[in-house]
């Protein structure tokens, strides 16, 4: 990422949440008496830049950590909305932004997939080639190769030197509603309502296994170099960890009592990943998916994603709209944040789809 200071865009960051964010690197120390941390923020006074997508398009907030209250605060007081990136006609369900952070790319309910300027918010490009709502993005830190997946049943491969798509992946009975590109094989993960999490040959299109365990959609997917190599989570309520060699169910996770619509690993500390349901979210260990601590569920709504950064600042969004921020390693919660519908909306078009 690029971080933004008052003239611009020059400084490295590791944040992105929505799609563009930008957080100075900063501290947590913790009291372990009391519980209460306190930062020790570098200089200058972070500016984060974050773009939210759900229901109501895309929402651009400019926020600065306050040093004293601890706080993220809207750089203009009583402007926390910047800007509303208009150009999709439906619901934003995808986000995702490309190695170099020039752009990000987001998917709708519209059909299409936007590549938007990550600097300035502005449009770059349209790519129309599905037919329903495209529900999972990624893009590919090895080729120029965009990967895009749907409510069409459709998993399709861009070529973004060409602009148009290169490849199509056919298997999926129903919706696809999440992927993962493997980080060091080129191997693509899809899951959907089929309860089926398919292994894609990105190159040759071959279908290499296709992962059958779960009893409903498949909601979620990341995926890892090490054992186990694909994590999935689904609306059955269960966390499924799969050996890739065999193509079979290596642990099955069942701490959830709702659908894991969510799943997160740290980009740094591979051992340990987090997940979120309506009722709980729960930290595990990797590679034996031990529970390590549960996360008070006070946000009280379906969470629709999560993400983390570096530094171990974990953000939450909600189906009610509700953005909220927690430290990866205590699960303590130390801020809160809610979307705003448009003025003629209904709020439960709040929602949050897309953080990554």
């Amino acid at each position: 990422m690029q971080k933004q200071n008052t003239k611009g865009y020059s400084e490295k960051t590791s944040l992105t949440i929505g799609v563009p964010i930008h957080w100075e690197r900063h501290f947590l120390l913790w009291d372990d008496v009391t519980g209460l941390h306190s930062h020790e923020p570098a200089h200058p006074a972070p500016i984060l830049i974050l773009v939210v997508a759900g229901k109501e398009g895309l929402r651009r907030l400019a926020l600065e950590l306050d040093q004293i209250s601890e706080k993220l605060r809207p750089i203009q007081p009583d402007k926390m909305i910047e800007d509303f990136i208009s150009g999709h006609l439906g619901w934003v369900r995808s986000v995702a932004i490309n190695p170099s952070n020039n752009w990000f790319c987001t998917g709708s309910a519209d059909g299409t997939i936007k590549i938007w300027d990550l600097a300035s918010g502005r449009l770059k490009l349209t790519l129309t080639n599905h037919i329903g709502q495209i529900r999972g993005l990624a893009v590919s830190n090895k080729h120029t190769y965009m990967l895009s997946a749907g409510d069409d049943k459709q998993v399709k491969c861009w070529d973004l030197e060409q602009n148009k798509v290169i490849r199509s992946y056919h298997g999926h009975l129903s919706g696809v509603y999440c992927l993962a590109l493997h980080p060091t094989i080129d191997i693509l993960f899809t899951g959907g309502c089929d309860s089926v999490c398919r292994v894609w040959d990105i190159r040759s299109k071959t279908q290499i296994f296709a992962l059958s365990g779960h009893d409903n959609t498949v909601c979620s997917v990341f995926t890892r170099p090490m054992d186990p190599q694909v994590v999935t989570g689904s609306h059955d309520s269960t966390i499924k960890f799969w050996d890739l060699r065999y193509g079979k169910t290596m642990t099955t996770l069942t701490h959830h009592k709702k659908s894991v619509r969510a799943m997160a690993q740290h980009p740094k500390e591979e051992d340990s990943f987090a997940s979120a349901s309506a009722d709980s979210m729960r930290k595990f260990n990797l590679p034996k998916g031990e529970l390590l601590h549960g996360m008070l569920s006070q946000q009280k709504t379906i969470i629709n994603v999560m993400a983390v950064n570096d530094e171990g600042v974990m953000a939450t969004g909600g189906e009610n709209g509700s953005l909220w921020f927690w430290d990866w390693r205590s699960g303590h919660n130390f801020q809160q944040a809610q979307t705003k519908v448009q003025p003629g909306s209904f709020d439960s078009e709040a929602g949050i789809y897309a953080l990554t």
